[in-house]
């Protein structure tokens, strides 16, 4: 495997997960539609500095040590689970409640929201030990090419998120509705919620 074919198949495999929804898609669009931009590009800037800190970590063979850990796992899947559901379940009493946002949020917390979501989620460590290795070649410092391959996965998420965040800025008006922002926030905290369930409950 060369490092041109190695860097090509990456982006292929990468840039369809990429595109699959799941919660980081549900999130950014739920807080571009209802917050204000600065503050969706703060989840997607803490998104992805969570997956920066995965890919350095499983590039320096930590993570490897993480998912070999049973109690370690366990104790951050716990406590990613419990974020997610409690976040999720947030959204939906605000729903419940027909709570508003307020029009201008700070940014902190977006970022803060993102990196959390992030780095609570031990199948994202257990997905890069799974996945840098087989694109890394024989020939090359293992360690600089994860971190160039993490570098990667970085910039497609962060180019399809700025589709995402651009998508709810053309759409702000419509979404900006209560009705149709109490739907928004039905939709992102049952898909959440349901994510953090499954982080519970799942095993490996």
């Amino acid at each position: 495997m060369t490092v041109l074919s190695s860097l090509g198949s990456f982006v292929v495999v990468v840039g369809l997960l990429t595109l699959t929804p799941g919660m980081d898609t549900a999130l950014i669009l739920r807080t571009a539609a209802v917050g204000a931009p600065r503050r969706a590009w703060g989840v997607v800037l803490g998104i992805q500095s969570g997956t920066l800190v995965w890919g350095v970590l499983t590039s320096a063979g930590i993570t490897a040590l993480l998912t070999a850990s049973r109690l370690a796992y366990d104790v951050l899947r716990w406590a990613g689970a419990c974020y997610l559901i409690w976040m999720g379940l947030s959204m939906l009493w605000a729903a419940r409640r027909h709570r508003a946002e307020p029009q201008a949020v700070p940014e902190a917390p977006g970022f803060r929201r993102g990196l959390l979501t992030n780095l609570l989620n031990p199948k994202m460590g257990a997905f890069y030990v799974a996945l840098l290795p087989q694109f890394i070649p024989p020939d090359v410092a293992p360690f600089a090419f994860g971190v160039l391959l993490t570098g990667v996965h970085i910039v497609l998420g962060t180019a399809w998120s700025a589709v995402l965040v651009g998508l709810a800025h053309r759409l702000r008006v419509l979404l900006r509705r209560p009705v149709a922002r109490r739907v928004l926030d039905r939709i992102t905290g049952t898909v959440i919620t349901a994510f953090g369930l499954r982080l519970a409950l799942s095993s490996t």
